[in-house]
């Protein structure tokens, strides 16, 4: 498994009963709703900013867990998805320092999913930062700061939404504590050895010099330019849809489009017994073959309409690729018009 085994691993053990509360993005990957159902954690929901290219907001951070203390739950940990799944959002190094301060005021365990790290595509603009370097930047008087960081191969150029490996680093935990998770993690007797094999080669890549070196920087620039321009072109296509917003993706391998749809469709959903981003989803499947995820699995604002599309299509079937969105909803649209 890659990094939703660690992931599982520190919500585990700060789960240590049913009134134990998490913060959750939303719209968020079903990742930790999952993980807080099957260890009977409460998951206490922040909403991001679409507005504001899908930021955080600590006034609705605080707002969060206001709320959630006041109904008697014992929230320990937020959890946050840098670049963002399913928004592809990418967090500003000020937005990042507002965090942790409101983690150490709050008494926050820190979870920081930044399994994307390496898909950046507004590297001037908004590059990553990892949440450990901004920690470390802040000195001593953030020592107390609590933070858990999960990185992986099975994103970035390396696996490719293939293989699997990841790993996660603690700062501000106490060694007794990641003693019990290495003994946790030991039950496991058959170690991923291709993951481990990939692990290495991320965090080592070959080096200037080494035989390997002009290949292997080549191959990971082609196929980054390559994301980085799908992103670019899928999410043109979408704002030039009838009815359809989207932000640029900053990171990650998502665009999180804002679809709005006529009270026909709507009516025509509820006729069949689904939401109307599960019935625009199906459609689209059923007419092109395209799959998307309905925004409805990721969590989204009420009254709001959206789904999750990657560009991981191949770069030589992207144009028709767009051509059949493009066909399809426009069909879709004057099908359910009012």
């Amino acid at each position: 498994m890659g990094a939703s085994a660690g992931v599982q691993l520190a919500l585990r053990f700060i789960i240590e009963n049913s009134n134990v509360g998490i913060m959750i993005p939303i719209p968020q990957y079903p990742l930790y709703t999952a993980t807080l159902a099957l260890y009977e954690g409460k998951a206490v929901p922040y909403y991001l900013n679409e507005e504001k290219d899908w930021g955080m907001d600590i006034a609705e951070l605080k707002k969060s867990v206001d709320e959630a203390r006041q109904k008697g739950t014992d929230v320990r940990a937020l959890c946050i998805i840098n670049p963002g799944n399913p928004t592809g959002q990418c967090l500003t190094e000020q937005n990042m320092h507002e965090v942790i301060e409101f983690c150490q005021k709050e008494r926050l365990v820190l979870l920081a999913d930044e399994v994307y790290q390496e898909n950046i595509y507004m590297p001037t603009t908004r590059p990553f930062h990892s949440f450990k370097k901004v920690l470390k930047s802040m000195g001593s008087s953030f020592e107390d700061v609590e933070l858990i960081s999960f990185h992986s191969i099975s994103k970035g150029m390396v696996g490719e939404c293939g293989r699997r490996g990841g790993f996660f680093e603690c700062e501000g935990i106490e060694q007794e504590v990641i003693d019990e998770m290495y003994k946790i993690s030991s039950v496991s007797l058959c170690p991923n050895v291709q993951g481990q094999i990939m692990v290495d080669l991320m965090v080592n890549p070959p080096k200037l010099g080494d035989e390997s070196y002009d290949s292997y920087q080549k191959e990971i620039d082609d196929i980054y330019q390559s994301l980085k321009r799908r992103s670019s072109r899928l999410c043109d296509a979408f704002n030039e849809l009838e009815g359809v917003t989207c932000n640029k993706a900053e990171g990650a391998l998502y665009l999180f489009p804002r679809v709005r749809l006529s009270s026909g469709a709507v009516k025509a959903a509820q006729e069949v017994g689904k939401n109307v981003d599960d019935f625009y989803s199906l459609a689209m499947l059923n007419e092109t073959g395209v799959c998307v995820v309905p925004g409805s699995g990721f969590g989204q604002e009420e009254g709001t309409t959206h789904f999750r599309a990657t560009f991981l299509p191949a770069e030589h079937l992207f144009s028709e690729f767009i051509e059949l969105l493009k066909r399809f909803h426009q069909g879709f649209m004057d099908k359910y018009r009012d």
